[in-house]
């Protein structure tokens, strides 16, 4: 699978372990940053992993941060990314299930790199599910088109 990282300072240690790993596990990583622990902003990095990911350079991105939340707002201002902050396995999971999530956010201030491999497996490892699911991601995706009213 093509995958996209990219990560703010503070998520930086944790994005070079789930790259590493991502690797070895026989996955394509495109690194977009940052690129050391020197301070850094992260909305610049996680809108571009998003855009990646949207243009089809990659079929899902992670992104890092602090606590997952900041990359995960950044992310989610381009139009088609779906970033979702994990913070448990199920999270992971679901957010790729449920909601078509095509970027896993994770805070490298909050969770344990071993831990947030299991949410990147299980992020990885879910389909998205049709049916009821995907008539909420076209509300979704009806919301950023401008549509006032997504439902109905």
């Amino acid at each position: 699978m093509r995958i996209v990282v990219a990560s703010d300072h503070a998520g930086f240690p944790l994005k070079q372990e789930i790259a590493r790993r991502l690797t070895e596990a026989g996955h394509e990583v495109t690194d977009l940053g940052a690129t050391s622990e020197e301070r850094t902003d992260y909305p610049p990095f996680a809108a571009a992993a998003a855009r990646a990911v949207v243009a089809g350079e990659g079929e899902v991105g992670v992104l890092c941060c602090g606590s997952g939340i900041g990359v995960a707002i950044s992310a989610n201002k381009v139009p088609g990314a779906r970033a979702a902050t994990a913070r448990t396995e199920w999270d992971g999971e679901f957010a790729r299930r449920h909601n078509h999530a095509n970027l896993l956010c994770l805070g490298g201030r909050v969770t344990a790199a071993d831990y947030a491999w299991v949410i990147v497996e299980a992020f990885l490892a879910a389909s998205e599910e049709g049916g009821r699911h995907a008539e909420r991601v076209a509300q979704i995706t009806a919301l950023e088109a401008g549509a006032v009213d997504a439902i109905g």
